[in-house]
């Protein structure tokens, strides 16, 4: 599976996809948006990124 990207122009730092898949997501402190963790698991390892991006209630989760 390829690594996910977030759109920060959708994304409203609402944290759910952080707190589903904290391996692989993370709200970045300067801009407060969510993005990719630079050592992040792969989705397959981790096993959480397609709920995170279910939960996503402005879908700015892409996989």
């Amino acid at each position: 599976m390829a690594s996910p990207k977030v759109d920060k122009d959708l994304c409203i730092a609402c944290g759910l996809c952080s707190q589903t898949c904290p391996d692989v997501f993370e709200l970045n402190n300067d801009e407060g948006y969510a993005e990719v963790k630079e050592d992040a698991a792969s989705c397959d390892e981790a096993g959480c990124c397609e709920e995170a991006a279910d939960l996503c209630p402005v879908d700015a989760i892409e996989l």
